[in-house]
């Protein structure tokens, strides 16, 4: 797989990343209750799938994957090609704002 991408540190990169969940993410996910999408408050770390009340996609309960900072880069490139056949078509194209959104969900997993 290679090595896992590097989470940036730094100020205003938790902010940073907080501003592009809010408008980027926030139409499917919410941090601490099921909407179109899981909550995603503790994802970092997580098993995919793995909430026993939200229903996934075939798709990622077969990935077998967990979420860390190389896996989660990988979904938010492009999410059919980690678990094709996924329910999630939307991508985060911009390599910056991935390792930004990356961060804010590791620093949630972290207050955990």
């Amino acid at each position: 797989m290679g090595c896992a991408p590097a989470i940036p540190q730094g100020p205003g990169i938790g902010e940073r990343g907080k501003e592009l969940f809010a408008r980027r993410c926030s139409g499917c996910h919410a941090l601490d209750r099921n909407q179109e999408g899981p909550p995603l408050r503790g994802v970092f770390g997580r098993k995919a799938a793995s909430l026993a009340d939200f229903e996934y996609s075939d798709a990622l309960r077969k990935s077998g994957i967990a979420w860390n900072a190389e896996n989660l880069e990988r979904w938010l490139r492009d999410p059919e090609a980690v678990a094709p056949g996924t329910d999630m078509a939307f991508r985060i194209p911009n390599g910056e704002e991935r390792q930004a959104l990356i961060a804010y969900l590791k620093s949630l997993s972290a207050m955990r």
